[in-house]
């Protein structure tokens, strides 16, 4: 069957209803069953909140309250996020609002450090992850047989040009020293689809487009208003469809690509049936760029100071990178910039539903 990708567009006043027409016409109930537990795998780009950065609590409770409507029971849904060495999913859950909508609605939240982590032996070879971690790789022993929901966000990445359902994997899957992976970040991301699917009986996203992350992702981004949202089984065709929106062709991306040609998913938009909006008239011209941060990532793993990787990056000196890390995003750029751009958001529809949830919380 052709993958679909359903695309519907929104406002604030009716968002929810919205998010339930996107996943009925990606025909959720097809691929999800409430006979199965399932993860809801959350996206936490920064323990702050930021516009676009991370999954937003309109886009948690539009398909909370669609699970729960289709049968799902509430010990059934199981929401999680993890760690890097630079967010914390706990005061994560509380800045992102997320905490106050899974209570209302009688959910748990689940850090995933809090769990039992494993390692698991995938039977299908791998590009890259195995000689990443030649030791094996863990997972969180809970992913194993039960579905997945991905709740990613439309925007651009540093490493990856794009980032979305495929990358959501790569926060929850992957302990927190992923950023091992960043050197080899597109083989990593076809690594994640299938490990997946020998994981989850079936995987799904839910992708909110309502507010988009452009220029340097997936932290320092400029907001913009998208006022979509998105949904599909096929995680390479959602990603696609949504590289597609923001201005890129999506199989001149390598993880994309890649993914299609090794029959994971379809990239390509003429083979990808479109529910709802009409995508050819959506272009938002969108550009991915790099962080000072990730600039000086690459610079070490892959740029002239390559030579230094090892005792900068895996070694016991790596102390120095989450604190620049830190230094960088937290103690500069988000109370000056990032501030600024806050402030502008809070203006406009998305911003008062943001605070909207935010005086119900």
């Amino acid at each position: 069957m052709a993958s679909k990708v359903a695309v519907v567009r929104t406002t604030p006043a009716k968002v929810l209803d919205d998010i339930a027409r996107a996943m009925d016409l990606a025909e959720a109930p097809r691929h999800l069953t409430a006979q199965r537990e399932l993860i809801l795998k959350l996206n936490l780009s920064w323990t702050k909140y930021f516009p676009s950065c991370s999954s937003q609590p309109w886009q948690l409770e539009g398909v909370v309250k669609y699970l729960l409507a289709k049968g799902y029971r509430k010990d059934q849904v199981l929401p999680v996020e993890n760690k890097t060495v630079v967010t914390n999913p706990r005061k994560g859950a509380v800045n992102n609002l997320w905490l106050p909508v899974l209570e209302r609605y009688g959910l748990p939240f689940i850090p995933l450090p809090e769990v039992e982590w494993t390692v698991h032996q995938f039977h299908e070879p791998l590009l890259r992850l195995n000689e990443i971690f030649p030791c094996g790789i863990e997972i969180p022993a809970m992913f194993e047989g039960r579905d997945i929901l991905h709740l990613p966000t439309v925007k651009t990445h540093g490493h990856s040009i794009t980032t979305g359902a495929i990358k959501n994997s790569f926060g929850g899957l992957l302990k927190e020293v992923r950023h091992y992976a960043h050197k080899h970040i597109h083989e990593v991301l076809v690594d994640l689809l299938i490990m997946q699917r020998e994981l989850h009986p079936n995987v799904f996203a839910v992708m909110d487009g309502t507010v988009c992350g452009n220029g340097a992702g997936p932290r320092t981004m400029e907001p913009v208003a998208g006022n979509i949202v998105l949904a599909s089984a096929d995680s390479v065709a959602i990603d696609a469809v949504a590289a597609s929106i923001m201005g890129f062709d999506p199989m001149s991306i390598p993880y994309l690509r890649m993914a299609t040609e090794r029959g994971l998913g379809e990239a390509r938009i003429e083979r990808i049936e479109v529910a709802g909006e009409d995508i050819g008239r959506l272009n938002l011209h969108f550009e991915s760029k790099r962080s000072f941060v990730i600039w000086g990532d690459q610079m070490l793993r892959i740029g002239p100071l390559r030579f230094l990787e090892r005792i900068a990056l895996h070694s016991p000196l790596v102390f120095w990178a989450p604190m620049a890390s830190n230094l960088y995003h937290d103690a500069f750029w988000y109370p000056t910039i990032g501030r600024r751009r806050i402030a502008e958001f809070m203006g406009t529809d998305w911003g008062r539903l943001w605070q909207s949830y935010r005086a119900r919380s």
